[in-house]
């Protein structure tokens, strides 16, 4: 049997919701931890549609938080797998102040996470491949390799100069 590649678009979750006065901080704007919550789940729904599979968070990579969203705010999340390895999936999560009276939307923060495909048993399992197609999903597929990498020399698991592709950005150009 071929293995299954997926595209990125496949994967795309869009949540939208009202920021409410109890999810407020004493600023009255939304509170990061909710924030975080929330791009968890969006993410989350887009690995397990690239995987078909359940999924766990392994990891938060990055989080922005450029804008604040106030009370009563529309704030829309869009993540979309943006590179699957053999178990695990890096997924990027966008995060959108939409002002529906002045139809008018505003970047306000990102996120990387990466999760795991597991079985019944919570084991790791293979997941399909991706494919990017726009040209925003192919930049953020081949950053994914290099923060990949990134992270396993900071966790002792690769030595620094195993790596490939973090190499390029400081070898000398011939």
């Amino acid at each position: 049997m071929a293995k299954k590649i997926k595209k990125a678009s496949e994967s795309l979750t869009i949540m939208t919701n009202i920021v409410l006065p109890n999810e407020t901080n004493s600023l009255r704007n939304l509170f990061g931890g909710e924030l975080l919550a929330k791009m968890d789940r969006c993410a989350s729904i887009s690995a397990a549609r690239h995987c078909e599979r359940r999924v766990v968070t392994a990891s938060v990579n990055h989080v922005s938080f450029n804008h604040p969203i106030p009370e009563g705010g529309v704030v829309v999340l869009e993540s979309k797998v943006s590179r699957a390895f053999s178990t695990s999936m890096e997924v990027y999560v966008d995060v959108w102040l939409d002002d529906p009276i002045n139809q008018k939307k505003m970047h306000t923060n990102a996120g990387i996470y990466t999760f795991v495909a597991v079985d019944e048993f919570n084991r790791p399992i293979p997941i399909p491949e991706m494919v990017p197609e726009t040209e925003e999903e192919k930049e953020r597929f081949a950053a994914a390799f290099r923060r990949k990498e990134l992270s396993l020399i900071l966790s002792g698991r690769m030595k620094p100069l195993e790596s490939v592709e973090l190499k390029k950005l400081f070898q000398e150009p011939k």
